[in-house]
């Protein structure tokens, strides 16, 4: 007997990075050496004072249910630094704690788009969006991001997109996974238009503190933006706590009493000792996240320089986040091609531009999460695989 699934199994998509790692932990248990540069996780230790503060909360009796929207308090300290970082007043009772930060992004499509409605999402863009807008039935609607504007949206572009049935627009800013930067003036025109259409905007701001040139900019600075705007952020990649899952939404208090009757539902709530690291990862000291943002220059610095000096290879310098994504198409394979080649053959763990959508073809994406010694050793490798490419070409 053959049994059968729910039809909207078939509109869910993945994030290939947990499937390449898995694939590169297969060949490390065979004992083959991987490098991983597949996987969006800071390869810093967790620093110990938040640590000290989630072993002294279980000890404290942390360890039961608490409100599906988060601890009062938690939601407090979250809500008092938006409030100085982005400069926009907000109060505890629009932020939602989650246990990383794809459930606001999977709670706020639920809650907002129907089926039959459009949502503008980024492309080459964290591949999660368009899975969820798929998932819940509405028309996923990309907007190149083009290396020749420094994986920048369009702004006319964008305004031919939008359409009667739009509902949200999706902004990744400092972006994965080009690390491209929007503008000041991006930001505005942004908002400007989805404060005269009457379109809600989620910003995806999970890399706000890692950036290496300029400020981090949202765009709730902008008139009428902040009360259509959705900010997601969370402590994964700034605090080097991928495995805590700690995330946090800040939005309209209306929406944000739905999203959190949506986690009632499916999470219940976030670990309790967890949240109360949260609030001492955020009003702590935080010198050991702007030594990590250092580090990550010094690598971003190294990895562009030694890409740029592969023949057939060409590389922007990001502005933010800890990826790069290089340009391959005079190498001549198609990204996957070339993907599964590095893993398999070379050692090297590195993720297809077309993970991140149709317009990453021609593209890799490396995190250069890892240290320099590793990242220097998978450019040789790389380079190696380029030079092996080039030579049974003329064979």
């Amino acid at each position: 007997m053959v049994m059968k699934y729910a039809q909207r199994m078939k509109r869910l998509g993945t994030e290939s990075a947990f499937e390449v790692l898995a694939r590169a932990r297969a060949l490390e248990a065979q004992g083959k050496e991987v490098i991983h540069l597949e996987i969006g996780e800071p390869d810093f230790k967790t620093p110990d004072y938040i640590c000290d503060a989630a072993i002294q909360a279980i000890r404290d009796g942390y360890t039961h249910y608490n409100p599906s929207p988060g601890y009062p308090n938690i939601r407090q300290i979250v809500s008092d630094e938006i409030n100085k970082t982005r400069g926009i007043q907000s109060n505890l009772q629009q932020v939602v704690i989650t246990p990383g930060g794809k459930p606001i992004m999977f709670f706020v499509i639920m809650a907002l788009v129907d089926e039959g409605d459009e949502v503008i999402y980024p492309n080459p863009g964290f591949p999660i969006y368009e899975s969820v807008i798929q998932f819940v039935g509405a028309k996923a609607v990309p907007l190149p991001l083009r290396e020749k504007n420094d994986f920048r949206l369009d702004l006319k572009e964008l305004k031919s997109l939008i359409t009667k049935k739009t509902k949200l627009i999706i902004i990744n800013s400092p972006q994965n996974p080009t690390g491209g930067v929007l503008t000041h003036e991006d930001l505005e025109e942004i908002a400007k238009i989805a404060v005269k259409k009457n379109i809600w905007i989620l910003s995806d701001e999970i890399y706000s503190r890692i950036i290496y040139e300029g400020k981090f900019e949202s765009i709730t600075q902008f008139p009428g933006a902040f009360k259509r705007t959705i900010i997601l952020d969370g402590l994964s990649k700034t605090y080097a706590m991928t495995g805590w899952r700690l995330g946090y939404g800040i939005m309209e208090e209306k929406l944000a009493a739905h999203v959190a009757r949506l986690a009632t539902n499916s999470v219940s709530c976030t670990a309790s000792f967890s949240q109360i690291a949260m609030g001492k990862a955020i009003t702590g000291p935080q010198e050991e996240a702007i030594k990590m943002v250092e580090e990550f220059k010094r690598r971003r610095d190294v990895v562009v320089e030694g890409l740029n000096n592969i023949s057939g290879i060409s590389c922007k310098k990001p502005s933010g986040a800890f990826y790069v994504f290089p340009n391959i198409t005079k190498i001549g394979w198609k990204s996957k091609k070339l993907a599964d080649l590095l893993l398999n053959e070379y050692g090297v763990a590195a993720l297809s531009g077309t993970a991140f959508g149709k317009f990453g073809e021609g593209y890799l994406r490396l995190s250069y999460a890892n240290s320099i010694e590793n990242i220097k050793k998978a450019l040789a490798r790389i380079e190696k695989a380029v030079a092996d490419i080039k030579q049974k070409k003329k064979v």
